[in-house]
This record gives C-alpha cells, structure tokens and sequence, in this order.
C-alpha cells in the first residue's frame, strides 16, 4: 500500500481545503515544488498533485510548476488531477511527465470523451470518486453530478479506467478519521486499485485501512495531516515497510 503525500496546487501555493471549500485555504508551501521535494526527500515513493485552480476553473492553471514537480521526482510516479477535461491537456501533462492522470468532471459529465481519454492514454487515467453523503460531485467538488458511485462504476470499467480515487468530501481535510464503510463497499465492487483519500488523520488510521490492502485499496493519499504533523511521515513509511 503506497502513502500519497498531496501537493494541492492553488494560485501558485502549496495549500490544503476543508471539505473542498475555495475559501477555506491554509497555505503550507508557499512552493510546490519546495514542498514536493521534502516528500522526495523523506523516501515517497510516489506524489499525489492536484491544480485547485484548474479544478475550479476548469482549464490548468499550473503546468509549469507541474512540470517542475515531474522534472524533480525523476522516475518517482507523479499522478495529477485538476482541470484535465481535454485530450490535448492530457497528452500535455503526459508529456510533461505526468505518470498518471485522475479525471473527475469528464469522466462524470462527458463519458464519450472520457472513453476517448482511455484510449488514447490506455492505463493510465484514473478516476476521481468524490462523494458527499453518496452524491458524487464535479468541478471541483462544487456541483452535484446526480449520480452515485453504484450508478457510474459499470461504464467506468467497459470504458477502460485504470484507477479509482475514493474521496469523502465531508472528511477531506478534517482529520476526522476515515469511512472505513463507504471504502469497504467500493473495494467490494470493483476490481481496479483503488485509493483512499479524505479524513486519514493518524497512523491508526492507516492501520485501520492496511487490511483492506488485501482487498484491493492500493494506496491512501493524506495532505493535511502530513503537513501539521498527525501523521508523521517517516513512522508511516516504516510501518508500511514493515507489513511487506
């Protein structure tokens, strides 16, 4: 199980959200890419960057320090999300070094160009589960899809995802403990790897998810608590290395 630190992009920061809100923004970096090189330093065995701003606004917004992130972690794996709602985006983050792509408003509001995306970048387009109550939401979590999670994942898989990332949108940055129930009822529907995202606080809570390894849960992404300290980061790694 790999631990995800996250680099969350915004108006050229290192910063975090409560619940996805834009106006509730703590910076932590005011470098990205200073901030991407302190988890490449600690031992991260991949990065997990989002542009808020392009989430927001529905086009990139911070290719250059992406590309930088990518430049500097070598063959470490970058995934990205945020604003990626085009082929010619994609290929661009491709090109750039972007390992994987998450996709979230596409792959709920557009599914022929999703399946296009698919296509054209085969195993490497992931997508952006984010749930709030079971409703799944887009455009950076501030519209309602009208879907659920059971309602979008027999298309995801014929279409060809390669990924999930599962988001509780109420936990997300409140270090309020994970949805070990709502993980337990996606791992059991799907055969792809999935990440946990939203509310890992502590190491007991990424004790309470390494079983669910087994079952599929391939990695767990945490921002804030890394950033504050809940979580070291180091102690995480070497719990994690223990259970290989």
């Amino acid at each position: 199980m790999i631990l995800y630190p996250a680099i969350d992009i915004k108006d050229g920061q290192c910063v975090r959200l409560k619940q996805g809100l834009a106006d509730q923004v703590t910076v932590f970096d005011k470098d990205p890419v200073t901030a991407a090189a302190h988890w490449l330093g600690m031992g991260a065995k991949a990065l997990h960057v989002v542009d808020l701003d392009g989430a927001f606004e529905g086009e990139p917004r911070n290719k250059a320090l992406v590309g930088e992130i990518c430049k500097l972690a070598g063959d470490i794996p970058v995934q990205l999300g945020g604003g990626v709602r085009d082929l010619a985006t994609a290929q661009a983050y491709a090109d750039a070094g972007v390992s994987r792509l998450l996709i979230g408003t596409m792959a709920l509001a557009d599914p022929d160009r999703f399946g296009q995306l698919c296509k054209a970048l085969p195993g490497r387009i992931g997508v952006s589960l984010d749930a709030d109550a079971g409703r799944l939401k887009t455009k950076g979590w501030v519209e309602d899809s009208g879907q659920t999670v059971d309602d979008v994942l027999p298309r995801l898989h014929a279409q060809g995802a390669a990924f999930l990332v599962y988001t509780d949108i109420s936990r997300d940055g409140m270090q309020s403990g994970v949805n070990l129930g709502a993980m337990e009822s996606l791992l059991a529907k799907t055969k792809l790897p999935v990440i946990a995202a939203g509310g890992v606080a502590t190491l007991d809570d990424l004790k309470a998810l390494a079983p669910l390894a087994a079952k599929g849960l391939d990695g767990v992404i945490s921002g804030r608590a890394l950033y504050t300290g809940t979580l070291d980061f180091a102690e995480a790694m070497l719990w994690l290395e223990g259970q290989a």
